[in-house]
């Protein structure tokens, strides 16, 4: 439990500070944050770590840096400003490009 605390940690800082740097009015951020998550923990599943690494990594880092909570959020922002094409261009776009990142890191390792 505490190494999946410590990953989550440090996953929710770097899904921050790496937000509030890309910043953009479409959810660009949330959008890059998940795909490369989604990699990650493909290539990580991939490699067959151990339990500690994997609760470090898997569910502690990754678990915190990715999100789908601000997913389904954003995409509701979108729905409520009227800019329902851009909406559905982010939901299909991040489910479709979530699984074929997770697919290539998956490939890679």
């Amino acid at each position: 439990m505490i190494l999946v605390g410590i990953g989550g940690f440090f996953g929710a800082l770097t899904r921050f500070y790496l937000g509030k740097w890309i910043g953009s009015p479409y959810p660009w951020a949330t959008f890059f944050i998940n795909i490369t998550g989604a990699f990650t923990l493909g290539l990580l599943f991939a490699l067959h770590p151990s339990d500690w690494l994997w609760q470090l990594c898997g569910i502690g880092f990754l678990g915190a840096y990715t999100t789908f909570s601000t997913f389904g959020f954003e995409a509701l922002q979108l729905i409520e400003k009227k800019k329902s094409l851009q909406a559905i261009g982010y939901i299909c776009s991040t489910f479709l490009f979530g699984l074929l990142f997770a697919t290539l890191g998956f490939l890679v390792a």
